[in-house]
C-alpha cells in the first residue's frame, strides 16, 4: 500500500438527544389543562351554565386521559416517543379549536374528551422521552421536564386571562393551540427512548410487578394531596385570608415559580442524596408544610411563603419520582409513564373529590391535616419501592451553549478538530484509514 496517502480522523458522536420536544410536549399537555381556569367564569355567562359545571370539564378530560393511558400502556414503546408527541400535539389543536367554537354547554364538555386523548399522549411521551438520555443526565433532563408543568402556570395563565378579558374566551383558546403547534413543529426532533420492544408489558402484566404497584401507590396518593392543594389554595387565600382574586393569582404564579427552579435544579441533589431518600424526605417536608398553611397561617405573607417553600419541595419530588418510575422497566419507559399519567389523573380526581368533602364538613385546617397524612404515607409507600440505579449519580456538567435546553456534552471539547488537541482515540470512536 506503499505511495497511499493514509489520513486519520475521529467520526462525530452520537447526536445527543433533544430536550425541548420533549418539554414542548409536557408544557403543551398541561396548557390544555390550565387554560380553563382564567376563562371558567366567561364560559359560564356565554354558555348560560354554572361555573361549577362548567370546571366538570377538567373531571372529563381527567377521566378520558386514565383510559386512554391504560388503554396504551402496552404499545407506547412500539408506538415510539416521537409518534406520540405528534399525535398529541394534533390532538390538541383539534381539541382547542372544537373548544372554541363549541355553541353549548354539551359541545364544551364533549370537546374535553379530545383535551384527554392528547393530555394522555403529550404527557406519557414527554417524561417516556428521558429514557433517551444517558443514565447521568437523566435527573437533569426529567427536571426540565417537569418543571414544564410550572411553566404552563407560569406563562399559559396570565396570557389566556389577559386574552380573555381584553378579547374572549373563545379567542383565548388560541394559547394553548399555539404551545401545541411549537410541540407539533419540534415533533422530528423527538428521539425514540431505547429498548422499545414489541413485547411491551400490558397493564395486567405491569401490575404484576410488586415494585410497580408500590410506584404507583405512592404517585397516586401525592398526587391526590398535591393537586387538592393546588385546587383550593386559590380559594384559601381569598375566603380564609382575605385577599383579591389578582393577587391570589400572583401568589399562585409564585409557588409555581418555586416549583419551576427547584426542579430545573433537581438533578444536583440526585447525586447526593439517595433517591428513595430524597423523595420520602421532600414528602415528609411538603406534609409538615400542608398543616402549617392551611391548619396554622393566619396572615398571608406566612401563608405566601410557606405556599413557595411547597413549592419547591414539590419541585424537588416529582422528578425524583418519575426517574424511579423510569428504572423499574428501563426497557418499556413508554408503559412506565402512561402508567404515571393515569396515576397523576387519578390523583387529580381523588384529590378534588376529598378535598371539596373535607373543605364543605369541616374547612380549611381539616385539609392540611387530611393532605399531611396522605402526603406522609406516600413517603412510607415510595421507601418500600426497588430502585436499582446507584445511589450517587456523577454529576453532569454545564450545558456547552447558553440554552437552558442545551444538554450538558463534552464531545466537543474532547474532539481533535477544537482547537489543537493531540487527544488519543477513545474506545467510542472509530479510526477511518483511506
Amino acid at each position: 500500500m506503499s505511495g497511499v496517502h493514509a489520513s486519520t480522523y475521529i467520526a462525530p458522536m452520537q447526536t445527543q438527544p433533544k430536550l425541548a420536544p420533549l418539554v414542548l410536549a409536557t408544557m403543551a399537555s398541561q396548557a390544555l389543562l390550565v387554560a380553563l381556569s382564567p376563562m371558567v367564569v366567561a364560559v359560564g355567562k356565554d354558555l348560560g351554565a354554572p361555573v361549577g359545571t362548567v370546571g366538570q370539564a377538567r373531571s372529563v378530560a381527567a377521566g378520558v386521559a386514565i383510559i386512554a393511558s391504560l388503554a396504551i400502556v402496552g404499545h407506547t414503546d412500539t408506538l415510539g416517543v416521537r409518534r406520540l408527541v405528534g399525535v398529541g400535539s394534533a390532538l390538541a389543536v383539534l381539541a382547542s379549536a372544537a373548544i372554541a367554537i363549541a355553541p353549548t354547554l354539551a359541545v364544551f364538555l364533549a370537546a374535553h374528551v379530545l383535551v384527554g386523548l392528547a393530555f394522555s399522549c403529550l404527557l406519557s411521551a414527554g417524561f417516556a422521552g428521558v429514557a433517551a438520555f444517558a443514565p447521568e443526565r437523566r435527573p437533569w433532563a426529567i427536571g426540565y421536564v417537569t418543571a414544564a408543568n410550572a411553566l404552563a402556570w407560569i406563562v399559559v395563565n396570565p396570557i389566556v386571562g389577559a386574552v380573555t378579558e381584553w378579547l374572549s374566551w373563545r379567542a383565548a383558546e388560541i394559547v394553548p393551540a399555539s404551545v401545541a403547534v411549537a410541540a407539533l413543529v419540534a415533533t422530528p426532533h423527538a428521539e425514540l427512548a431505547p429498548g422499545r420492544s414489541s413485547s411491551a408489558p400490558q397493564l395486567a402484566g405491569l401490575l404484576r410487578e410488586r415494585s410497580v404497584r408500590r410506584w404507583l401507590r405512592a404517585e397516586v396518593v401525592a398526587f391526590a394531596a398535591w393537586t387538592s392543594l393546588l385546587t383550593f389554595v386559590g380559594a384559601f387565600f381569598i375566603e380564609r385570608l382575605g385577599v383579591s382574586v389578582a393577587a391570589a393569582g400572583w401568589l399562585l404564579a409564585a409557588g409555581a415559580a418555586a416549583h419551576f427552579v427547584a426542579a430545573t435544579r433537581s438533578g444536583t441533589l440526585v447525586g447526593l442524596v439517595a433517591r428513595r431518600r430524597l423523595i420520602a424526605s421532600s414528602a415528609l417536608a411538603m406534609a409538615i408544610l400542608f398543616v402549617v398553611l392551611l391548619t396554622l397561617s393566619a396572615s398571608v405573607l406566612p401563608a405566601a411563603a410557606t405556599f413557595c417553600l411547597l413549592g419547591l419541595a414539590a419541585g424537588i419530588r416529582s422528578p425524583a419520582a418519575s426517574a424511579l418510575g423510569l428504572e423499574q422497566l428501563p426497557r418499556h419507559p413508554g408503559a412506565m409513564m402512561a402508567a404515571r399519567t393515569a396515576a397523576t389523573q387519578l390523583g387529580y380526581l381523588l384529590g378534588g373529590t376529598t378535598g371539596g368533602v373535607v373543605i364543605s364538613h369541616s374547612g380549611y385546617g381539616t385539609l392540611g391535616v387530611v393532605l399531611a397524612i396522605g402526603m406522609a404515607v406516600s413517603a412510607v409507600l415510595i421507601l418500600r419501592v426497588g430502585d436499582a440505579s446507584p445511589a450517587h449519580v456523577p454529576r453532569p456538567r454545564a450545558p456547552a451553549t447558553n440554552s437552558p435546553l442545551a444538554p450538558p456534552s463534552a464531545a466537543k471539547r474532547n474532539s481533535p478538530l477544537h482547537g489543537k488537541s493531540s487527544r488519543p482515540l477513545a474506545a467510542g470512536d472509530r479510526r477511518v484509514v483511506r
